[in-house]
């Protein structure tokens, strides 16, 4: 995009309208020549840094995809841990209520005797005692 210089009427008048005009022209092109220059500059520039960005990005991923692998191992790990003590301590319980079970029977059954011993003997004397 030229831009219109405007110079002192003592310029023009010194060097004429066709110098002035020769002279702008001559500025607007070297203008236009720098900023294509410089826009060329700017996306080699921008390709560099997109292609670094790019490569760290793959970099942090191959970085987090190795750490997320050692976590699930870790995790599958720990669960492989936990469902050992929590079968361990199932199998634990099971014995212990096993034989708490086994002694209460016991205990029941000798009571339910002792009871039905005495319910017989009341009544085999009652019935002796009818006679």
């Amino acid at each position: 995009m030229p831009v219109a210089a405007n110079f002192s009427k003592a310029f023009y008048d010194k060097l004429g309208h066709g110098v002035v005009d020769e002279l702008v022209g001559w500025l607007n092109s070297v203008d236009a020549t720098y900023r294509a220059d410089l826009r060329e500059l700017n996306e080699l520039n921008f390709a560099r840094f997109d292609a670094k960005l790019e490569q760290r990005m793959a970099e942090l991923r191959a970085e987090f995809e190795m750490r997320f692998t050692a976590l699930d191992a870790k995790l599958d790990q720990r669960i492989a841990e936990l469902r050992a003590e929590f079968q361990a301590g199932r199998a634990e319980l099971r014995g212990e209520f096993r034989s708490t079970l086994a002694t209460e029977l016991g205990r029941l059954r000798a009571d339910l005797i002792k009871w039905s011993f005495v319910f017989f003997a009341t009544t085999a004397l009652a019935v002796i005692g009818l006679r």
